[in-house]
């Protein structure tokens, strides 16, 4: 699990540190490390057969998982793109964006809670449904915790 963490640490400080320099290759390479690690913590929990079905209902939910980690790839972008420079408008546009994609990784682990649920039963999908939560939280931390907050390098 800690070393599912540093991937993700390394992936958000990359981001963070060279900003818009990223390439989407780059960016992608990280992505694919951090879902192939975050699979084996996922099936190390789940204890699952690897020929599960469950499995290929999780490796649809890490591909939209990916997108929407995009998504929030390019926030952190365009929030370091315009960090020095601010204004209202931009800020407002930032935080909605934020908040919408928040809604969108949320609405996504539920949406396949209910898929695991529907073929798995309830203990696996709530297994998935903590596991995913656990990453998101995490992440999140590490990012709320690397990010500089507006206005605190001024």
């Amino acid at each position: 699990m800690k070393k599912l963490l540093s991937i993700a640490i390394i992936l958000i400080a990359t981001a963070t540190m060279a900003f818009s320099q990223i390439q989407q290759e780059e960016i992608d390479y990280y992505q694919s490390i951090f879902g192939m690690e975050k699979k084996g913590v996922v099936a190390n929990f789940i204890k699952l057969d690897e020929t599960d079905s469950f499995w290929k209902i999780y490796d649809a939910y890490e591909k939209e998982r990916k997108e929407i980690g995009q998504k929030q790839i390019n926030l952190l972008l365009e929030y370091a793109k315009h960090y020095e420079t601010l204004t209202d408008d931009k800020t407002d546009d930032l935080v909605k964006e934020s908040m919408h994609i928040r809604k969108l990784s949320s609405n996504l682990i539920a949406k396949y809670y209910k898929k695991v649920k529907k073929e798995k039963g309830s203990k696996i999908a709530a297994q998935f449904y903590q596991i995913e939560n656990y990453f998101v939280i995490a992440v999140r931390a590490q990012l709320y915790s690397d990010v500089p907050l507006i206005g605190e390098l001024e």
